[in-house]
């Protein structure tokens, strides 16, 4: 038989185990309520105190901010942050003191390399810093489609036509246009009509003098027959293109008042805008060699913006339907994307009196424009 405690020992034992659970609940209790000691892995210690246990809004409102300690913050990491061990059976809501720091998103997360079609999740709406300022059926639509594959660049889809028609908008609005783009990114827009609009070199240098301006060329007799051959395809009912261009068929005298006409006069256009802005700020792209050397132009231009040659002849085959260039993937991947319908269309059979009679009048002011610009486009 076990022998058998005196009831004093069995009273020191139940004391003594009753003192050692006690104190096992107060240190226990202890732990709860205090913060950990260690810094935790994705997480930050904030020197500042508790919430006061009781007060009201008024002493939480009072409160100073919590500052951060520089000491406390963990190595910058891609991965999301977890907690230790000793916290993963913990309730969800965080202790007061402790605040989780989210990564950095980088820069790739930030905005993809790739077409500028794709929509960031970053960055902000700019000013642009490259503007299509011309010219009308000069092949404005193809250099804002071929130069807006590069990753680096940035560009608003359709004409916001700002500085002719809705400059009283103000910068905000015109802003708010553009697609947002991050600091390595280069923010483009194009509105031809701009060229030719009197006040639009003095609004473009107040909104930034340091914008560099594209002017894509054509020869202006074929201009002005694309002109009026999308006309006609919207309006079947108007005069000829000779009744049109010229105010004596007979005496051949041209009519400068028809817009078609005066678009081409590129000499004259030009003077306004030099008063505002130097030659070198601008940039004079072919629409004859953007047909049959897309990637040589192409090339100059990101070079003019300052940009490096990713789009290559890679980029380009040429439609024999469309007698135009159409763009596809380097690697040979994916269906091919041309322009829309109206670009490539077949021009208006025109007379050729007609054509010589309009050489005629145009050589001179071709003559001009070539020994402003110091280049020739061998339009004669």
């Amino acid at each position: 038989m076990a022998p058998r405690l005196s009831p004093r020992k069995a009273k020191r034992f139940l004391f003594a185990s009753t003192l050692c659970f006690s104190c096992t609940l107060l240190c226990y209790s202890l732990l709860l309520r205090s913060p950990p000691s260690m810094h935790i892995e994705g997480y930050q210690q904030l020197s500042c105190p508790l919430p006061p246990a009781s007060g009201g809004k008024k002493l939480l409102q009072k409160m100073p901010p919590c500052p951060l300690s520089a000491a406390a913050l963990p190595p910058s990491s891609t991965e999301e942050p977890r907690t230790s061990t000793a916290w993963s059976g913990r309730n969800h809501t965080e202790h007061p003191q402790i605040r989780r720091v989210s990564p950095k998103p980088t820069e790739h997360q930030m905005y993809p390399l790739g077409n500028s079609t794709a929509t960031p999740r970053y960055g902000h709406k700019r000013l642009p810093q490259a503007i299509i300022v011309g010219v009308k059926k000069g092949g404005t639509r193809a250099v804002l489609e071929f130069i807006r594959v590069h990753p680096e660049v940035r560009a608003m889809g359709t004409e916001p036509h700002f500085f002719d028609r809705n400059y009283e908008r103000g910068l905000d609005w015109y802003r708010n246009l553009m697609p947002r783009s991050v600091d390595r990114q280069i923010t483009v827009e194009k509105t031809p009509s701009y060229f030719v609009t009197r006040d639009a070199p003095r609004r473009i240098s107040h909104m930034s003098p340091k914008v560099k301006l594209i002017v894509v060329v054509r020869n202006p007799v074929t201009r002005a027959i694309s002109d009026y051959t999308q006309t006609l395809s919207k309006k079947p009912d108007i005069p000829s293109f000779s009744e049109l261009a010229f105010r004596n068929q007979t005496s051949g005298e041209v009519d400068t008042a028809w817009n078609a006409i005066r678009i081409g006069l590129y000499a004259l256009h030009l003077q306004p805008w030099l008063s505002h802005f130097p030659i070198s700020q601008m940039h004079f792209v072919s629409g004859e060699r953007l047909i049959t050397d897309p990637a040589g132009e192409m090339a100059r231009v990101q070079d003019f913006l300052g940009l490096k040659r990713l789009v290559t002849d890679k980029h380009f085959y040429f439609n024999k339907t469309k007698g135009f260039p159409c763009l596809k993937k380097p690697g040979g991947g994916g269906a091919p994307r041309c322009l829309g319908k109206s670009k490539g269309r077949t021009h208006v059979q025109i007379n050729t009196e007609d054509i010589e009679q309009l050489r005629d009048f145009y050589r001179p002011h071709n003559i001009k424009f070539y020994e402003i610009v110091g280049q020739d486009f061998h339009w004669e």
